[in-house]
């Protein structure tokens, strides 16, 4: 492995009995990078994560995350990286004070460190007069912006964040990709997200990937995936290259979820 690649992954598969939720794909991540992986919904991008987070064992290929194989050494390839899940995995009777510091002492971050790192990543996410409230009282916008202050605390070396803005207001997805990105800029943070937010990736990632059906169909910077698809954005790009748009599927997911809910009245 080359010394600026972070991560990298060779023929990485899935399968889910006769599924293949991810087949045979490959990509470098460069240290430093800010890098964008995009796909509808179901394409593969949150099974790809599980498995370079080594929550999905694969079921072929290899990741190596900061030169350490991911299936050999599990406990050393966990302390390199954060992660902000796309389903909510906050302690509901605990308060936002307390997750966030339960995190910080599982990754030794010292005490002292701690309480400032607290505060200043409550601050970020507009929640600082909450810090002392239970989060079941909390509303699910405000959950995930815990969450992504507590994926914040030990500053890792590569942070995942599967949707991290998914259902914010435009200021607080501004205010969180600020500092996403001193971080990134300050400390050589590699930075690996999904979104389904199409002018965060333009104006963040330094690459791109775009998967669907569980195979990459393109990646690269914005200007090649747009030279790629003879498109003048990555919206153009993203329907020229999958056929379909990235809004219409989320918005077929929240018909989906709105369907289920009537069904259950």
């Amino acid at each position: 492995m080359k010394k600026n690649k972070i991560i990298v992954v060779r023929n990485l598969s899935k399968y889910f009995k006769k599924i293949k939720a991810v087949d045979n794909i490959s990509l470098d991540v460069e240290k430093g990078s800010i890098f964008a992986f995009l796909g509808p919904n179901g394409a593969g991008k949150s099974t790809t994560i599980k498995m370079l987070t080594t929550l999905l064992i694969p079921s072929s290929g290899e990741i190596i995350i900061d030169n350490l194989d991911c299936l050999k050494n599990k406990s050393e390839v966990r302390k390199a990286f954060g992660i902000v899940f796309q389903d909510q995995s906050l302690d509901d009777e605990l308060t936002a004070y307390e997750n966030l510091d339960f995190h910080g002492a599982l990754y030794s971050v010292p005490k002292v460190l701690r309480q400032e790192r607290i505060m200043n990543s409550l601050q970020l996410v507009n929640l600082s007069e909450r810090e002392n409230d239970f989060v079941k009282t909390f509303s699910g916008g405000m959950k995930r912006r815990l969450e992504i202050a507590r994926g914040l605390i030990h500053h890792p070396k590569i942070l995942f964040l599967d949707e991290p803005t998914l259902g914010l207001d435009p200021q607080t997805r501004n205010n969180i990709w600020g500092h996403i990105k001193q971080l990134n800029k300050e400390e050589q943070m590699t930075i690996f997200f999904t979104t389904h937010y199409m002018p965060e990736a333009e104006q963040i990632a330094d690459k791109i990937a775009i998967i669907d059906y569980g195979k990459i169909i393109a990646q690269g910077t914005l200007a090649q995936i747009k030279e790629k698809s003879k498109s003048k954005s990555l919206d153009e790009a993203f329907l020229s290259l999958t056929g379909r748009s990235i809004r219409d599927e989320n918005a077929t997911s929240l018909d989906r979820m709105r369907m289920k809910r009537r069904l259950r009245r």
